[in-house]
This record gives C-alpha cells, structure tokens and sequence, in this order.
C-alpha cells in the first residue's frame, strides 16, 4: 500500500505543485515574521548593549504621571545639580557625571528643512567630553553656547559640516542659530547607534533648550570604582539617595529598553502572523479542492483497491500520506523562503530607521517549529475530508462509475448555516463591547466563522449566480460551453471562488471601514471647526510637532484675522487617572471655533485655577460645576483645580480643558496646532502666505485651508490602507493558483470530453476561449461574494464605531468596479495554461482516453 501511494504521488506530482505552493507562501509568510522579530530584537539588543556600555548605575527621577508604551513617551522628572555630589560622595563611586538628553532636537538641514527620522529617536545633550564609546572625528568640542556637535549620521543627512551656521529646534525652544564645531562617532567607525540623530550642547544651553531649567539633569551616570560591583553599588546609591529616584545598573537599563522595544515588536509580528493566517486559509481551500478532484479522478483506482483487500483505513492512510509529503516539502521550501524574506525586511528596516546595524541573520526554533507544524497541519487537515470521502466509496458501486453522483446540498447548507450564525454571534459580541477582555480574539473568531459559513453556503447559490454571470458569455458556442462548465460542479466552483472571496472580503471590508473613518472625519471637521486655516506639522517621532507661540500673537495682528487660536496638549492625571490634557490659548474658542455647547456652568471664561469636562467625562469621573480635582501634568507639582463648566462631548474636544496657564507644566509647552479664524469678507488668499512668513523659522511646520487639513490628518489611513493591501495581495496569488489548479485538474479530468468536442468542430482557439470563460466566470463569482461579505463586515465594524465618530458608511463603488475588473483579469491569466493544455490534447488519444 505504501509502494503504491508513493507511486501515485509521483505520477501526480505536477497537479499536486500548485497545492505545495500554496503551502509555500503561507509558511513562508509565518518563518519570515519570526526571523524579522528575531534578526531586529538581536540587533537592538547589541545597539542597547553599546548605548549603555560604560555606565555601571544610572540615576534618574521617577516620571510624574507613569504611562505604557501605547499611551505615549513618560517625561522623567529632573534631578538637581547637588544630587550629582551627593552620588559622587558615596563609597564605591569613581565618578559621578550629570547628563541632559531628551528627544525632539531638530537640526535644520542646508536644504532649510528639519532632517527627520523615522523611528530612532532624535537627541538633544549636554557634551561629556570624548569617551572610550564617543569620539570626534572633525573639530572640536563646544565651549560656547552658541556652539554645537552633532554625530557623523546627522551631519551627513543634514549635509552640514564644521563651521556652518545651523538652526537648531527642541520641544522647550522655537529656532535657535548654532555654529557646528564638530563632528563626532563612535566606537566601531560607527555614524550613529541605531540610527540616532544626536546634537550635543554646552551644559547650561542643553538644560535652557531642553530641559527649561538651570542646574538639572535628567540623569547621572555613575562609574564605578575598582573591585566595586554594580549591583552593589546600585543598592549603596539608592539606599543613600531613598525613595523619588530611579537608580539601575546598566545591564537593567539595556535590558528594559530591549524589552520595551521587544514587547512592540511581538505587536508587529502578531499582525505579520494575522496575514499569515489568512494566507493559510486560502491555502486550505486550494489543497481541499485538488485532493477533492484528485479522490474524484482515482475513484475506480481506490475501488480496485478495495476491491483486492485494502482496507477504508488504508484507502484514508494512503490520501493522508500524500499529503503529508506535500505538506513537509512546502514547510521545508515554505522555510527558506521565509528565511530570505526575512533577512531582506530586516535589511530594509535596518535602513529605513537610519542605518541599524543587524545582527546576523538567525532562524529561531519558533521559525522552524512553527512552519512545519503550520505546513504540516494545513495540508493534512485540507486533506482529511476528501480521504474520509474515498473511505466511505462502495468498490462495485466505484467501478461501475456510478460513485460521484450529484449530492444533495443539504447537509452542507445547514452546516454552513449554523457556523456562519455563530460568527455572526461572535461578531456581535465582539463589536457590541461585551466580549470583556477578549475582544479581540472573538472578533477575528466570528470573522474566521463567517468565512466558513460563507464557503459552506456558497455551493447552494453558485449554480444560479454562476449561470448568471456565464450570460454575458453566452453569445457564442465556445462562451456557452464555458458558462455550462463553470456551474456544472456548484461544491468544486463554491470553494475555488471561496479562495478569492477571502482576499477580496478583507480588502474590501478594510476599506470601507477606512473610507467611512476618512468620510467622517472629513463631514465633521467641515462641520464643525470654524476656522478658515490651520496650522499644524507632522510628527518625526513620539512627540508632536510644534511651533512658537510668539506666532500666535502676530497672527492675532494680522489684517482679516478675527481669532487666533493655539491648542496645547500632554498626557497628564486627574484624581490619580491618566487622562489626556487640553489647553487653548484662548479659551473662547471652545465655542466659537469647535461649537461646544455648556450643559452646565459656564464655558466661556477660564481662571487659573479652573478647569472643564466634557460631559462624558464628568460623567463617569462623577464630577460636577463646583468639584475640585487634582491635576498632575508632566513637569511641576499637583495642581488642584475647581469645576467652572462642562460641555457637551464631541470628536473635537478633549476630556479636559486646562487655563492657559497650566501649559508651563505640559511636556512640550507650545501649541502643536493653531486655528485661525477670519473676520467676514477676509480672503484666504491673503492672510495664508502672511502666516506662512511668521512661520518660516518652523519648518515642519505649516499653514493649511480646512479641507487641505483633513486630508493632511487623514493620510495615514491612506498610506495603511496601500500597506494592508499589499500583504492581502499574497491571498489572492494564493486564490489565483487555486483558480489555476482548478481548471488543471479539471481539464485532465474532461480528457474525453475535450477529445469528442474537438472531433466534432470544436477548434483550438474555441476550446481556449471556453476554458478562459470557465476561469473568468469562476473568478468573478468569487470576486463578488467577497465584497457582498467584505462590505457586510466593514458596515458592521462602521456601525459598532457609531459612538466613536465614524458616523458615516461610504462604500468605495470605485473600488469594487476596479475588483471586479481585476477579477476578470485574474481569470484570464489563471486560464492560459489549463486553456493551452487543453487545446492541445491530442484528440484521438482524448477519445480513447478512459
């Protein structure tokens, strides 16, 4: 029995190729996410490792308000110049240095723009003086304050050199001019460490630009003295310094950097994972169609079989066994595709975040477990269910050729009924909020329910739809031939469209969920914000981007403009919850320019020591007019503020709202946007490029009408979009393939018939014009259930995100126009082989084929 499986297995190995190469690309998707996580967290490990290598304990000061890695960057609190002699009197302690670095210093390039990163971060520092990890490599250190050094990476980006006159921008300080005095590396001929842009100042300049304070550091590093542990020495300074300072060895600062930056890598090879998933399962419906064809086409073969002993288990083992070779072959191939794959994505990434230095390419057991148990599990369970139906084929009946009757559609229908009732029920729940904890994880169940209960029904609709869409063809004998085919097996033609239908459902759904979000946003800023222009920059990095609030008074000034309004922000606590925290630096324009209405207390004026909710959050905080609160932002100490006002809760209000004067305490005390109203009969024209001029000494920064403002905000939803696409497009090669094998295997099994109708006229050109109709009509068939599913699911996420803005459900008819054309490509292109084939079968050989 094994001889005899090893023989069929060869003698079919070309129909069984497009199978393993379904499994390829799946596995291939699964081993390249875990050799891209592996290959970027080994690499930062090394570039933590090196950042920290000559501090043996770091002290720093416990950040004022604690945030996570999703809710933003926590600013650290200051330490005083004195603590730095304190550390330095402790026993065991060689040296104490203070250091100031923070992110968000901007060098402004020759070219007048800020040099930007994307990702590493963009540091501002006091100079330590060289070191056996920093060095200058041209001129020399900074001894005024208006001198600054930068790394060889920033000087090469900015395309600066010694003795140019530069701008310099941080998150405390509009421009300021520097000359550049020197250029420095770093151990290893290096430019940068992993990808950093570093300024270096004098120490009083860093501490006004950076930290808004004189003598105070973020940090001392400690070295310690020969034969001194740091673990011991650790303990000795924090035991001296007590509670309020942070104080770590350098192998747990390196360790929690590593781990922070881990934790958002495992995010990324979670969602690289997800699109690895879908892949499989458009795989598994291509290898349950060939091995369903293929049972179909050995029928008389395994009831000779049985017929001469085998038993229904062995008839099982033999299906099986076929498809675990395939299934080890994929994952083997699947494997070294991934690996190279993920060895290319770790290079782009390497550069993409400004030249990271990778670490040697490694394939981690969970690369290798992973891809055989995937290939192995898809490819035997696809199988099972076609083994399980040769089992059961009676041997007379089978070689009598009455074993492949039409089955009714029954039992699958009601099957496939109930499963997508339970992914409907998932969904619900899911999108409904009431899943708890696990919302997630019963979201993408009813989503993987719902496909399935989809591909369960679509036999009971594919004869009609299919018959239906084969009449557009239907004016010629070879269309008509085509249009029979396509409908003439509903369960063959139900899961080879089911295959397309994935991609096309989850790239349709995702862009009706994102073209709703970008609608309504759009419908509500135009609604809502009454105000002409808005000034407002990208973000580089995790802090936004940011300008003078000097602008805001000359804007005030300018002839047309009626009010200029500055929005400031910060993540801060209120009653010990993290909240985010919104002042403006004129208050009225929570009315006038977002449209607030007061549901209790006043909302036009604001004292220093008042505040305002926003309904919701007075709500749920239990707060009302009169109720005092305290308020701790970034910098500076608890502030307690009295309730004036609450105002009703929109999409454009923050939950809070700050006087003006509490932005000195705020992580970046400058507007990062400004609303510009103009006074009736002003001109845009006019007062945009006066605006433009106040704001020439931010250059990421600019001035923008209404509608040039939301597309700006709304760009990113583009640019993911195009990403989400992009990796769906593997599925729907995956469903290409399938489409391809199917008609292979369809082809092979129609020898007869090919032969009789090419007997009987039926040209060459004909025959591929049939075969090309079957694909095509298969292919827009699926095509069409995916975006009938893909708009039902995307209407259903738009609707359960009613109460968080998106208001609107837009569906892009343009989109599915251009879906359903490709489709009709894709149909085509997956045709020209079977059709070739077909029309070159020989055809008394056809004729006498059995």
């Amino acid at each position: 029995m094994l001889r005899a499986t090893l023989k069929s297995l060869l003698a079919r190995k070309v129909r069984l190729l497009l199978s393993g190469l379904a499994v390829v690309l799946g596995v291939m998707f699964v081993s390249g996410a875990f050799v891209l996580t592996d290959t970027l967290g080994r690499s930062f490990d090394a570039v933590f490792a090196d950042a920290y290598e000559g501090i043996d304990v770091n002290v720093a000061g416990k950040p004022k308000v604690a945030l996570s890695e999703m809710q933003g960057e926590p600013v650290p609190t200051t330490v005083p110049a004195a603590t730095v002699q304190r550390v330095d009197a402790v026993a065991g302690v060689a040296e104490a240095t203070g250091v100031v670095t923070t992110d968000g210093a901007q060098l402004i390039g020759s070219n007048g723009k800020v040099v930007t990163s994307f990702g590493p971060p963009q540091l501002g520092s006091n100079w330590q003086g060289e070191s056996d990890l920093v060095k200058l490599r041209e001129g020399r250190a900074p001894g005024a304050d208006d001198e600054i050094v930068v790394n060889a990476a920033l000087a090469q980006a900015g395309k600066v050199k010694v003795g140019d006159r530069v701008g310099v921008q941080t998150p405390l300080a509009p421009k300021q001019t520097f000359t550049l005095v020197g250029v420095f590396g770093y151990s290893g001929d290096r430019d940068s460490i992993g990808g950093v842009n570093e300024i270096a100042f004098t120490t009083p300049v860093a501490q006004r630009l950076l930290l808004g304070e004189r003598d105070v550091f973020t940090n001392i590093t400690v070295r310690a003295a020969d034969g001194v542990s740091d673990t011991r020495l650790r303990d000795d300074v924090a035991r001296t310094l007590g509670d309020g300072f942070e104080v770590k060895t350098g192998a747990q600062l390196s360790a929690d950097a590593s781990a922070s930056l881990k934790e958002g890598l495992s995010f990324f090879n979670k969602i690289l994972l997800g699109f690895a998933a879908v892949a499989l399962l458009v795989g598994t419906f291509l290898i349950l169609n060939t091995f369903s064809i293929i049972v179909a086409q050995r029928t008389r073969e395994l009831a000779l079989m049985r017929a001469i002993g085998a038993s229904g288990r062995q008839i099982i083992g033999s299906v099986v066994l076929e498809a675990v070779a395939i299934g080890l072959i994929a994952s083997v191939l699947g494997l070294g595709a991934g690996i190279g794959i993920g060895a290319l994505l770790a290079y782009v990434f390497g550069n993409l975040a400004g030249g990271l230095t990778l670490a040697g390419i490694g394939v981690p057991a969970s690369a290798v477990i992973g891809s055989f148990a995937v290939g192995l599990v898809i490819t035997v369970v696809a199988a099972l269910l076609p083994a399980l139906r040769a089992a059961r084929i009676p041997p007379i009946a089978a070689m009598q050729d009455v074993a492949n009757p039409d089955r009714p559609l029954t039992r699958v229908t009601v099957t496939g009924g109930v499963i997508t009732g339970i992914g409907a029920v998932l969904l619900f729940l899911g999108l409904s909020g009431t899943a708890g904890g696990s919302t997630l994880a019963v979201i993408l169940g009813g989503v993987l329910f719902a496909f399935i209960g989809v591909a369960l029904l679509t036999p009971l609709i594919s004869r009609p739809v299919v018959s239906l869409l084969g009449a557009i063809f239907a004016w010629s004998v070879p269309g008509k031939l085509g249009r029979l085919n396509s409908g003439r097996n509903p369960r063959r033609t139900a899961i080879t469209a089911a295959a397309l239908m994935v991609g096309i459902a989850l790239v349709t759904g995702v862009t009706v969920i994102l073209d709703s979000a970008k609608g309504s946003i759009g419908a509500l800023a135009r609604d809502n914000i009454k105000a002409e222009l808005v000034i407002s920059g990208a973000s580089a990095g995790p802090r936004p981007a940011s300008f003078d609030p000097a602008v805001l008074e000359k804007a005030a000034a300018l002839p047309g403009v009626q009010l200029a309004d500055g929005e400031y922000g910060d993540m801060g606590m209120v009653d010990g919850k993290v909240t985010w925290l919104a002042a403006s630096s004129d208050v009225t324009a929570l009315q006038r320019i977002f449209g607030a209405k007061a549901t209790a207390g006043d909302i036009s004026r604001l004292g220093p020591d008042q505040m305002l909710f926003s309904s919701d959050t007075a709500k749920s905080r239990n707060v009302s007019v009169g109720s005092t609160v305290t308020v701790q932002a970034s910098r500076g100490e608890p502030r307690t503020y009295t309730v004036s006002g609450i105002y009703e809760s929109s999409e454009l209000t923050s939950p809070v709202q700050l006087p003006p004067q509490a932005v000195k305490d705020f992580a970046i005390p400058k507007p990062n946007q400004g609303f510009i109203q103009l006074a009736p009969g002003a001109r845009v024209a006019d007062v945009q490029p006066q605006l433009e001029t106040l704001l020439a000494d931010s250059p990421e920064v600019s001035v923008a009408d209404r509608d040039a403002f939301v597309a700006q905000q709304t760009g990113s939803l583009d640019s993911l979009l195009t990403m989400i696409q992009i990796l769906l497009a593997l599925a729907i090669v995956i469903a290409v393939l399938g489409i391809v094998n199917t008609l292979a295997l369809s082809v092979l099994e129609r020898t007869r018939e090919l032969g009789l109708l090419r007997a009987i006229g039926l040209r060459r050109a004909q025959t591929m014009r049939m075969i090309t109709v079957e694909a095509v009509v298969i292919s827009i068939f699926g095509a069409l259930l995916g975006i009938v599913v893909g708009v039902g699911l995307g209407a259903a996420v738009v609707r359960a995100l009613k109460d968080e803005g998106i208001t609107d459900l837009i569906l892009p008819w343009g989109q599915m126009g251009l879906f359903l054309l490709l489709a009709a490509i894709i149909g085509v292109v997956a045709a020209v082989l079977p059709a070739v084939r077909a029309a070159r079968i020989n055809v008394l050989g056809a004729i006498a084929h059995d």
